[in-house]
């Protein structure tokens, strides 16, 4: 075996390590509110920020605006602590 070819085995090898390792983040979900159209559209959009977008997409569609049941605000910055009052 030449030093090109074991060159290719070792860069594989390190891949296949590598790739091991990963994992699927968690997707944050960032957007508070869901529209649920009405009977006749069915179906629910859940890409507002703000509910008055919200209540604007529904007041032209029909049917109603409600949280995100998967939205999580942002956690605190790591080692975040509240200031201490004297």
């Amino acid at each position: 075996m030449d030093e090109r070819s074991r060159l290719v085995v070792v860069a594989a090898l390190v891949a296949s390590v590598l790739a091991l390792g990963v994992r699927p983040g968690n997707a944050m979900v960032i957007y508070p509110w869901c529209a649920h159209f009405s009977q006749r559209l069915q179906g629910e959009n859940c890409t507002f920020t703000t509910y008055a977008q919200c209540r604007s997409v529904v007041a032209r569609k029909g049917g109603s605006c409600q949280a995100n049941p998967w939205y999580q605000p942002y956690p605190p910055p790591f080692g975040y602590a509240p200031p201490l009052w004297r």
